[in-house]
């Protein structure tokens, strides 16, 4: 059987879905607030650079891939008005439950829709946008998930990955002490789970750097890709242009 990543560990592929699903089931409730104590605020001007860089019109169709608790299906869904369209999607159910609920009590009302990246129910040249937002470094291949949304898109069509990326050196050993150190501390005291916030380090450190994932996404069917270095690299979005 095949193995892959899971943090440090190395596990088989198919029990890292499973092992991705607990994750999240475990700090669903929690998602919100740990991700303003985590970032310092800064994962919201993270996403409203994203929202602006996306340069959505009305009436456009959008993606959201692993979408959570709905920043940036809710931000798109303002930009594409009454004419467009914003999928919201995740493959965990706790937080699809968790984004639709609270988009719904903002009088938001968007399709929901459960599914994996690596296998997307959408038809073929379907979209304008496919958005991910932290969520490519819990996909298994990730080969597959980005041909999957070039696949949806329309010829020119964009596709915007943020994730965290790989920090610029001088500062590498702060952020490490940080994310092994506090992090997990800070989890456990707010979300009472350490080892889920340990999981979200180490999977940081195993994504593919800003160089790497460019050359995926070229490997994958899109033309051009442009990387945007935010927070000295703490956090990077990719924009790929389908040919």
């Amino acid at each position: 059987m095949s193995q892959t990543h899971f943090g440090f560990q190395t596990v088989d592929e198919a029990a890292k879905a499973q092992k991705v699903r607990g994750v999240f089931d475990s700090v669903a409730s929690k998602y919100d607030v740990m991700n303003d104590l985590m970032s310092m605020g800064l994962h919201r001007v993270w996403k409203a650079y994203t929202v602006s860089v996306a340069n959505l019109r009305p009436g456009d169709r959008v993606l959201d891939l692993a979408g959570g608790t709905g920043d940036l299906a809710r931000a798109f869904a303002k930009k594409v008005g009454a004419s467009g369209t914003v999928v919201h999607t995740d493959i965990n159910e706790a937080m699809l439950q968790r984004g639709r609920d609270r988009l719904l009590d903002e009088g938001v009302v968007l399709p929901t829709v459960i599914c994996d990246a690596e296998v997307l129910p959408f038809p073929t040249a379907s979209f304008d946008l496919v958005s991910v937002a932290f969520g490519l470094r819990n996909m298994t291949h990730k080969d597959r998930a980005l041909a999957e949304m070039n696949r949806v898109l329309r010829p020119g069509g964009r596709l915007l990955v943020l994730e965290f990326s790989k920090i610029a050196p001088p500062l590498a050993k702060a952020y490490d002490w940080y994310s092994f150190n506090i992090l997990p501390r800070i989890g456990q005291l707010v979300a009472g789970d350490a080892d889920s916030y340990r999981y979200l380090a180490e999977s940081i450190r195993m994504h593919p750097g800003q160089a790497e994932l460019k050359a995926m996404m070229k490997s994958a069917g899109f033309a051009h890709v442009d990387v945007h270095n935010l927070s000295a690299g703490v956090v990077a979005l990719h924009v790929g242009i389908k040919c």
